[in-house]
């Protein structure tokens, strides 16, 4: 006998909702959402959606009605519970446009929880478009299949950031300068809560680097010999990280 196909398809479209979803219920999907599922994906009658509220997890949603501008699913059952984050923040600088999307989708798929744009002194860009940069992190979560959206933090200015640092947990920071050998590091201190920080494009200024290493819960780490970009540190910051928390 044939397989039977699986439902719901792994082509599937997935979206996330700032409306809580319950089995049974209904809801209504406009703007950019309804374009995307209308006009690109061609949703028909019947078809499925994956929908996440960002509490309760992932629900089957099936479209009952398609219109010109918004459509409507019925929320069928849920797929999978929302999942459990390992408790990592990953605190970096503004930098360019281009390269700052790249850092914030590589962020939201190697599974970081919190985001923290921090200004230090050798910024080159000064500020963060928190709407764009929220929307496309929720991009970013639906293509790698997360139920659980990273938070995104305000921007900060570092002395700030370190005086209210929270007293459980470890601060990583990238030290181009040298530190312990970071995978050795992340292993040595697995099950804390913790945070790495990536400097800017130009690093930390003296001033700033002595200011992060008077802080107790700091730790100085090196990311290898070669000189990385802020964005590709960040990821491979992030990776060896998950790798010794066993999230790999």
């Amino acid at each position: 006998m044939p397989a039977t196909p699986a439902w719901p398809p792994q082509s599937t479209p997935r979206l996330f909702t700032s409306e809580m979803l319950v089995e049974g219920g209904s809801i209504r999907i406009d703007g950019p959402q309804a374009h995307y599922l209308a006009t690109v994906m061609r949703t028909k009658i019947g078809d499925p959606v994956k929908l996440c509220d960002n509490v309760s997890g992932e629900w089957l949603g099936v479209a009952e009605a398609v219109g010109k501008r918004d459509l409507v699913l019925r929320v069928e059952r849920l797929l999978r519970a929302r999942e459990i984050v390992p408790d990592l923040w990953l605190c970096f600088a503004p930098i360019k446009k281009g390269r700052i999307e790249f850092l914030l989708e590589k962020a939201c798929e190697l599974g970081a929880a919190r985001l923290v744009p921090v200004l230090t002194r050798r910024c080159v860009v000064d500020k963060i478009n928190h709407e764009r940069a929220m929307a496309q992190l929720t991009e970013a979560a639906e293509q790698c299949s997360r139920t659980a959206l990273p938070e995104l933090a305000e921007l900060v200015k570092l002395p700030p950031l370190l005086r209210s640092w929270p007293e459980d947990r470890v601060l990583f920071f990238a030290d181009e300068t040298g530190g312990e050998a970071f995978a050795k590091a992340a292993e040595a201190r697995r099950g804390q809560p913790a945070a790495i920080l990536i400097g800017p494009e130009g690093g930390f200024d003296p001033d700033e680097r002595e200011a992060i290493r008077a802080l107790p819960q700091a730790v100085g780490v090196g990311l290898g010999p070669r000189i990385l970009r802020a964005e590709t540190a960040a990821a491979a910051a992030l990776s060896v990280w998950m790798a010794a928390a066993g999230d790999w």
